[in-house]
């Protein structure tokens, strides 16, 4: 087998392919081959300040051009890559640079490659792996140039990249990813997704931080040559109309992101002054988080007046044990579900097929096969028994991407596997080999027997006027008679706020049939979240229970 350097190499001798550097209104071509070759002359300069194969490289700056070239010359030299997340907000400055500083030293990275302006707020502590400025190892590069780069020798089972998970639902785990995991998953990737590389252009925002911008978009077209289009996090959430305007001006062909990006894009594409081209879209995968069947059915009708093809719609399953990418569906079906009967699901956690006008329907999105190389099986989470289709338990993989340990951390490596299996922690089930996901285990509420997904009753909160959409947590806590009951938090705009407790209230009693114990309204943007984004329901339940969220409000419904 290929490794994964051994890939990056081959296309950037291929002399096709370049990647364009978004910045504001700022547009930077670079070709792949060129990029390549100041990756080469970088990967010496690693190498002359005593980076070898096997060692670890932390990174740490936005979305840039020095960024995407020292990430190759990383590989390049045979280290591994860990990428960290930046600041969500300045206001959360010292936590960042507290969990920057744990990263750190749980990686053992031996040097850090930092944007300058972040490293102004890190004071160096003994510790702590040597920091270098991106404009300082540029330099370096510059003056070593390519020349005296010496190439390692290939290890397929050498360490690609050290990802850590993004705590959602715990503390960060460090995935370990080999080069042999990097090339099988990619090329499943490629199989699945019809990928071209001298056709298809991937227009992505997604923070490199995150595994679906890293290795998704980035490690596929960097390791393809195919082209690329890359924007920064910011300049998206700055103005979300920017996504599909990026796709229409160059002809892009693929983009990805999670679920709430669709929702803004939907927004963006019904404000526009007047219409894009979005016909060379092909695929818009959705991705990362719990997908909404009526947010993409938005999606769609909002781009069908900007020539987007309804088959581009692409959910499916990816994490971080498993490189990325878990299941795809076939390219053009766009969205499907599966209509079950949400009663049947709750009680006896069997997914049962009912017509969509049945009163308990409850429409789940169809995320499509196991990635080739990869093997899904369903379980029951206690006594690892398998189960027939539709009926829902855990669903554990095993394959050829799959992570063989997190790094350092025996216990966690000992709990995640059954046998040779990876344990997910997702609710799922199948459907004619296909996967539809429930939820997380740790996230279902237990009331009277029912398992109650919070997905519904965040999904109802979020319709509301002045409820942020994608910014709802819905939890259990533990009432009398050790029963749960359900505690909802949602950000709000809303200047009656009264009026926003009992709307939520009542939303989410029609959703699951289950009266709310509190409705706790906090201003926008105070959500506990992961630096990918994603809601962290853990943690919210528990500055629930310790008093410590930034209300706007409370309320107990009657």
């Amino acid at each position: 087998m290929d490794t994964f350097t051994q890939r990056i190499e081959s296309a950037a001798a291929r002399g096709r392919g370049d990647i364009v550097f978004l910045q504001g209104d700022e547009a930077d071509r670079v070709p792949w081959s060129q990029l390549h070759e100041e990756a080469r002359a970088m990967a010496a300069a690693l190498q002359d300040r005593g980076v070898r194969p096997g060692d670890h490289v932390a990174l740490i700056g936005p979305t840039s051009r020095a960024l995407v070239t020292a990430l190759q010359a990383t590989w390049l030299a045979g280290a591994a890559t860990v990428v960290l997340p930046l600041p969500m907000r300045l206001s959360s400055i010292e936590e960042f640079i507290a969990q920057t500083r744990v990263r750190l030293r749980a990686s053992e990275s031996v040097i850090t490659l930092i944007d300058a302006d972040l490293a102004a707020f890190i004071t160096p502590e003994p510790a702590d792996p040597p920091m270098v400025g991106f404009e300082e190892i540029q330099a370096d590069a510059a003056r070593l140039g390519s020349g005296v780069f010496r190439r390692p020798d290939d290890d397929p089972d050498r360490l690609a990249i050290l990802q850590f998970t993004s705590g959602s639902t715990d503390s960060p785990k460090g995935v370990t990813v080999l080069q042999r995991n990097l090339v099988a998953n990619l090329d499943a990737i490629q199989e699945r997704t019809r990928f071209v590389p001298d056709t298809d252009r991937l227009v992505s925002w997604l923070p490199l931080y995150h595994d679906m911008g890293l290795i998704g978009v980035l490690g596929l077209t960097m390791y393809s040559g195919a082209g690329m289009v890359l924007a920064a996090p910011q300049d998206f959430m700055a103005h979300p109309a920017r996504w599909m305007q990026w796709i229409s001006d160059y002809q892009g062909t693929a983009t990805a992101g999670p679920n709430f990006a669709y929702v803004l894009a939907t927004r963006g594409m019904n404000n526009a002054d007047e219409p894009l081209d979005l016909s060379s879209l092909r695929v818009a995968l959705n991705g990362a988080e719990p997908i909404d069947p009526g947010a993409m059915r938005a999606f769609v009708e909002a781009g069908a007046r900007h020539q987007l093809n309804p088959g581009a719609v692409f959910p499916a399953f990816g994490m971080a044990e498993t490189t990325i990418a878990g299941s795809f569906p076939d390219p053009g079906q766009g969205l499907r579900v599966d209509v079950v009967d949400a009663t049947v699901l709750e009680n006896e956690r069997y997914a049962a097929s009912v017509p969509a006008d049945h009163p308990s329907a409850r429409e789940l999105v169809i995320l499509g096969r196991a990635m080739d190389g990869l093997e899904f099986r369903i379980t029951d989470s206690e006594t690892g028994r398998v189960l027939a289709e539709r009926d829902v338990g855990e669903l554990e993989i095993r394959g050829t991407s799959v992570t063989a340990q997190y790094y350092n951390d025996r216990q966690r490596t000992h709990e995640a596997f059954r046998d040779d299996w990876f344990r997910t922690g997702d609710l799922a089930y199948l459907v004619d080999g296909q996967l539809v996901l429930c939820g997380r285990i740790k996230d279902v509420i237990i009331v009277g027997g029912r398992n109650v997904y919070p997905q519904d009753i965040e999904r109802a909160a979020g319709e509301i006027e002045g409820v942020r959409t994608g910014n709802v947590i819905a939890f259990g806590v533990d009432g009398r008679r050790g029963k749960q009951t359900v505690v909802v938090v949602a950000e709000t705009r809303s200047e009656d706020l009264d009026l926003t407790r009992k709307l939520v209230a009542e939303h989410a009693r029609e959703a699951v049939g289950l009266p709310v114990k509190e409705v706790c309204l906090v201003a926008p943007g105070t959500l506990p979240k992961t630096s990918s984004g994603k809601l962290q329901r853990v943690l919210c339940k528990q500055r629930y229970l310790d008093g410590e969220l930034e209300l706007a409000a409370t309320s107990q419904p009657a």
